[in-house]
């Protein structure tokens, strides 16, 4: 089982802001070794927020077809949601982001989903997905 995602980040309160908006709500503050650090927990999971004092911008791994190592997170809103355009849409009128990728359908294995993208403050890819269905095969016996 996940225990929690670490990310680090250029200003903690920037975006401790920001997953609070994703409903995530900080449940410790400690120091991880020099630098400020949180764990959020939510309905999505645990988080661990650390800021990097003297923060270099990450690569741009959702462009970045050459990237290699960390691509996203992917939050399951299946359960919480009934469209994701709507949420995203509720979620503009209370904060800005990023929208890396527009929702739309994308199949995996027989598996439907509905999957977007958008980018947290620090410019690192989050997709939420909400699963629609298994693909229907007709006059397959």
């Amino acid at each position: 089982m996940l225990h929690h995602i670490s990310i680090r980040t250029a200003n903690i309160h920037r975006s401790i802001s920001f997953y609070e908006q994703l409903g995530f709500k900080v449940a410790e503050r400690f120091t991880a070794g020099y630098t400020l650090a949180c764990w959020m927990l939510g309905r999505l999971g645990r988080i661990e927020l650390i800021e990097i004092p003297d923060p270099k911008p990450a690569p741009d791994a959702f462009t970045d077809e050459q990237y290699v190592g960390y691509y996203h997170i992917s939050f399951d809103l299946t359960l919480l949601v009934d469209s994701l355009s709507q949420w995203l849409e509720e979620l503009k009128e209370k904060m800005s982001f990023v929208i890396l990728l527009p929702p739309q359908q994308q199949i995996i294995g027989e598996d439907i989903y509905e999957v977007a993208f958008i980018a947290d403050p620090d410019g690192l890819p989050l997709e939420f997905l909400r699963y629609l269905g298994k693909i229907e095969r007709v006059g397959v016996v």
